[in-house]
């Protein structure tokens, strides 16, 4: 449980590591069950236990791979690795990004699009060098090459580089002015887990990969999410080379979204793989808002419905130009909305991105919303029903909060219902009943 453990590195340190709020251990969210309308999580037991998950797993895959000749798997890094490692990965991640960000705000670039936003090199390195980060000969070594100006890519690929040194990195605390670890050493513990995790999605990979499936990696609370995401691409970097095997996941309810989504497509073209995505509103709105409430800190989550269907839509566009234009992108679009189900044929459409070109599929979850699955499967498009699987116990709750969570569309089949049934009498009256 995540309220339970606190890093050997923290201890070290006499608890000198200043938490950012989101990524604090919280004894009420210790159970990070409550709140979540339609995902099951894991709690941490052992390593021996995620082992355990893995092989499941493993089945799972075997199994898609016997009922389909294209089908996904879905896995959810909580269960491969310990929650509070990813929490403080999670961290040392977004107050890296953070200082790029207040480095551009200083820039006059404040508020920018995150593709858009552009730091001058030298400005930078005199900034480095006036906190004592780093030397303008040092920074020289980080930065390669004839370029003026590094973006966020750019910087987190930096990072991958510099979280490997043995000494701390600092950066400024802008308000205190104050100089503050970065990260203070991953302990020999964290670092083990870190192989660890990518140890079983490189098995799990390479498994997908004999067997022709797809892997999905679900998304999950914001506080994780920027560990499973990192860990994702590094994943699909490997993996997604000449096809997409590895999809990562996206939640639109997230203000972020948008950013997420963009600069990750971005680093795919820089690097040549393929990028694959399944898009989700998301599952975790209660939790998020209690928590951030709780807690103190800005809630991640959309103000409303209507922000988040408008970001749907946006990265949803974002992904369907990306299709039209490098034919190196697939996308999922699991959603059981009508709308955007309508708004997704229409864009294909006008973009030319015909069903089998198999860059599109559509996904529901099995028993739900079937007055879309059928007719979109009949179309010609590829679609595919999500089975949830475990134990009585974990999925009878599971399911029936998603079927609460989708009781409007319980109207929607019953009006299917009706349509269907009144097609059946005139055919009957007509005499045409086994033609069109």
């Amino acid at each position: 449980m995540v309220s339970s453990r606190t890093s050997a590195a923290e201890k070290e340190m006499g608890g000198a590591v200043k938490r950012e709020k989101r990524y604090r251990a919280h004894q009420g969210f210790g159970d990070y069950h409550g709140g979540v309308t339609g995902a099951h999580t894991y709690f941490y037991a052992d390593e021996a236990k995620c082992d355990q998950h893995m092989e499941t797993f493993l089945h799972c895959i075997d199994a898609s791979s016997g009922s389909s000749d294209d089908g996904f798997s879905a896995i959810k890094l909580t269960a491969l690795a310990r929650p509070q490692f990813l929490v403080r990965f999670s961290e040392v991640l977004v107050k890296w990004r953070r200082f790029f960000h207040q480095m551009a705000a200083e820039q006059g670039q404040a508020g920018w699009a995150v593709l858009d936003t552009k730091l001058e090199l030298e400005k930078l390195q005199e900034a480095l060098a006036n906190f004592g980060i780093a030397s303008k000969a040092e920074s020289q070594q980080w930065f390669t090459g004839t370029r003026s100006t590094v973006d966020l890519l750019d910087w987190n690929s930096l990072f991958d580089s510099r979280i490997k040194l043995s000494r701390p990195l600092l950066i400024p605390n802008r308000k205190t002015g104050q100089l503050e670890p970065l990260l203070s050493h991953f302990s020999e513990e964290e670092e083990l887990q870190m192989k660890r995790v990518l140890q079983r999605m490189d098995i799990l990979a390479k498994r997908a990969m004999e067997k022709g499936v797809r892997l999905m990696v679900d998304a999950e609370q914001s506080y994780f999410q920027p560990a499973i995401s990192h860990l994702t691409v590094e994943t699909q970097r490997r993996f997604n080379k000449s096809q997409p095997i590895i999809y990562n996941t996206y939640q639109c309810y997230l203000k972020e979204a948008y950013n997420n989504v963009t600069g990750d497509v971005e680093r795919s073209r820089r690097e040549g793989w393929h990028f694959g995505t399944k898009l989700v509103r998301g599952a975790y709105m209660e939790q998020e808002r209690e928590r951030a409430a709780q807690m103190g800190y800005e809630d991640p989550i959309n103000p409303t419905y209507e922000k988040t269907n408008e970001m749907y839509h946006r990265c949803l566009d974002y992904i369907l130009e990306e299709i039209k234009h490098s034919r190196k992108a697939s996308v999922m679009v699991a959603s059981h909305n009508e709308d955007t189900v309508k708004f997704t044929l229409r864009r294909m459409m006008e973009l030319g991105i015909h069903p089998s070109d198999k860059k599109v599929c559509f996904g529901q979850l099995l028993g739900m919303c079937d007055q879309i699955t059928f007719p979109l499967g009949q179309a010609g498009f590829p679609v595919y029903k999500y089975v949830p699987y475990g134990p009585v116990n974990e999925v009878l709750p599971y399911l029936s909060r998603r079927a609460q969570e989708n009781r409007g569309f319980m109207q929607r089949a019953n009006r299917e219902r009706d349509l269907l049934w009144k097609e059946v009498k005139r055919r009957l009256l007509t005499g045409n009943l086994f033609s069109h």
